[in-house]
């Protein structure tokens, strides 16, 4: 168990809103650590994202990732803008590079209704919304980036599923269906795939039955990707777990975020064996940079969501305690009648964690 020390936290700003919402979230931090014993944190700022690459070429300096390396958890804003790209017309995503560096295979993306958000499904508001999807974050499809042939005639891209990462995808998976029946939750680990098409598939489903032979917390589902997009419009209520390949996690993860309110209130974290990565699933929105209307609350959560990781890394009750306040002060200064931009309200940056902390 650890205690009494001190949790070192590298900060990526980013661009755009993300370096807007980081300030909320640091300043939540400073206010924790004065009202919980036990719990304090050193800060270290370093820079990524399209801005430093316009300045310097590169998205990231060396300096960083040795930070992130040391550190005992990242926090990072959105990053990336429109009119910054890399001579092969790609993006600037530190967020990409961070997880093939520190193998961040675990891509955790919560979806929950908090009361008084938003949802365009029918009946949410009552049955609720409670689910997470894990998006294996280092192979699947985003293991051909930069590495597909095109020709005048065809464009090829290449899925990549390993057994090493499948394993873990689905032990942490699984662990974590566990762990949320253990509070109350349905604990059911669904594998979303396309096995009935695709041989990689059939074996990453394979792979999932495997895994959970070896353990009883959880329950074992499967799924395929069309028939899920299909019912999660209809009834979220039902899922819980869903694991799923990159590419399909990408897109499953923004539809997901679409049903409790859009990406200004998904968390999300990208997490290894020995590293994690916190980050609003948001873009930068330079649309509103700089108006005061970014919405901090994905911020918010993805910092409640690095405090619950470093608990539970480092069995340390206060950092669990503080990441439920957190959730709890969110839950209360929305069910309060906190309406920001995106709900047609008028509630910006400074009105949302100005709700939360008093909560807090």
């Amino acid at each position: 168990m650890r205690a009494n020390d001190s949790f070192h936290i590298a900060v990526l700003p980013g661009d755009g809103i993300g370096i807007e919402v980081m300030k909320p979230a640091l300043a939540m931090l400073e206010h924790i650590q004065k009202t919980t014993p036990g719990l304090s944190f050193r800060f270290s700022e370093a820079p990524a994202g399209a801005g430093h690459f316009r300045e310097t070429g590169e998205s990231m300096p060396e300096s960083t990732v040795k930070l992130c390396r040391e550190a005992d958890a990242i926090l990072l804003g959105a990053c990336g803008l429109p009119d910054v790209r890399r001579p092969d017309g790609t993006e600037i995503a530190p967020q990409i590079e961070l997880r093939l560096i520190f193998d961040l295979y675990a891509g955790v993306r919560p979806a929950r209704l908090i009361p008084g958000a938003w949802s365009p499904i029918v009946g949410a508001s009552e049955r609720g919304i409670d689910l997470v999807v894990i998006r294996e974050s280092t192979e699947g499809l985003f293991a051909s980036m930069g590495k597909g042939v095109v020709t005048h005639d065809d464009a090829r891209e290449t899925m990549v599923i390993t057994r090493r990462t499948s394993e873990r995808l689905f032990d942490f998976s699984l662990k974590l269906a566990a762990r949320r029946k253990a509070k109350g939750g349905k604990g059911v680990c669904t594998c979303v795939d396309k096995a009935n098409v695709f041989r990689a598939f059939a074996y990453f489903r394979q792979i999932s039955d495997e895994r959970a032979k070896l353990q009883n917390g959880a329950t074992p589902d499967h799924t395929y990707i069309d028939a899920v997009c299909a019912a999660l419009v209809r009834r979220p209520w039902d899922f819980d777990v869903l694991v799923t390949e990159n590419m399909f996690g990408d897109i499953l993860s923004d539809l997901t975020a679409g049903l409790v309110g859009g990406m200004v209130m998904a968390p999300s974290a990208d997490i290894g064996d020995t590293h994690a990565v916190f980050q609003p699933c948001h873009g930068t929105a330079p649309d509103i940079m700089g108006q005061g209307k970014a919405n901090p609350t994905a911020m918010l959560l993805s910092t409640a969501m690095m405090l619950d990781w470093l608990a539970e890394k480092h069995d340390h009750p206060a950092a669990a305690e503080a990441a439920t306040q957190i959730e709890s002060a969110v839950d209360k200064a929305f069910a309060n009648g906190l309406k920001p931009f995106e709900f047609g309200g008028r509630d910006g940056t400074a009105e949302v964690t100005k709700a939360v902390m008093a909560q807090l």
